[in-house]
């Protein structure tokens, strides 16, 4: 059995999913008891999209309430973890020489707390949010990702947090509707290319299946699940903890890698 800590995938899909009771959010919560504690997290969320490579430095990062429309109980949740300055510059020696902005203005947005807050829902161990560089494509995130292993063997839980199909221009409110087979078509693809250890193809994920245009419009959502699996060690499992579609359009896709 590896000692280094496992690296997660969850697939966070609708704000919602924080406060509303779920399937999805009793699994989160059954990963956070079964995973070893961490010392830290280190959390690559969808939301944090942007022109560059930052981490946030803060002592006590802000909860950042990033949607519009929700009810007023979702706005009023906060995940007071606090930062991790050191894991902070940690972060930027391990990803050196690209250039890693320490930064002070954002926080933890909902594709990290609202997992977090279930997992963890004490808020006691140290996060620290790396964005995601909207400049690169798959095969650059990948190899950028690579350079943190180190932190698995460091107690640190490298946490990808997005969705493998996010289309909400598709999303399908009527329960009785069947999923699109686009969307099935994707999910299933990336499954077994998961299971087959085929992570140059999963990089290059817009030639991986037909469905692959509707199902990752934009990437920022199917990008973290990079992040984890180019931390796979030889030898270790790369295990689906949860799956489901939800509006037609959203993947639910949880991978964990490690711990076996």
């Amino acid at each position: 059995m590896s000692s280094a800590h496992p690296a997660v995938f969850l697939g966070h899909g609708s704000p919602m999913l924080a406060i509303e009771p779920n399937r999805y959010a009793d699994g989160w919560r059954q990963l956070g008891r079964s995973l070893p504690r961490p010392r830290a997290i280190l959390a690559v969320s969808a939301h944090w999209y942007i022109r560059g490579t930052a981490v946030t430095a803060q002592a006590q990062p802000r909860t950042i309430h990033d949607f519009y429309g929700f009810p007023p109980a979702l706005y009023a949740v906060q995940y007071p973890a606090r930062g991790d300055p050191q894991l902070a510059l940690r972060v930027a020696s391990l990803l050196a020489p690209t250039a890693v902005r320490q930064d002070e203005d954002w926080g933890l947005d909902h594709g990290t707390w609202a997992v977090l807050r279930h997992m963890y829902p004490d808020a006691d161990i140290p996060v620290v949010q790396l964005s995601i560089d909207a400049s690169l494509g798959g095969a650059q995130h990948y190899a950028l990702a690579q350079r943190l292993a180190p932190l698995r063997d460091e107690g640190v839980l490298v946490l990808g947090s997005g969705n493998v199909v996010h289309n909400l221009r598709a999303l399908q409110f009527d329960a009785a509707a069947p999923t699109p087979a686009w969307a099935r078509s994707f999910n299933t693809a990336v499954q077994a290319a998961i299971r087959e250890r085929r992570h140059a193809a999963l990089a290059a994920y817009e030639q991986l299946d037909a469905g692959a245009a509707m199902s990752v419009p934009t990437p920022e959502h199917y990008l973290p699940l990079l992040y984890v699996l180019a931390l796979q060690r030889p030898g270790e499992s790369a295990a689906v903890s949860l799956d489901g579609i939800e509006l037609g359009a959203i993947s639910m896709l949880c991978v964990q890698v490690g711990g076996d």
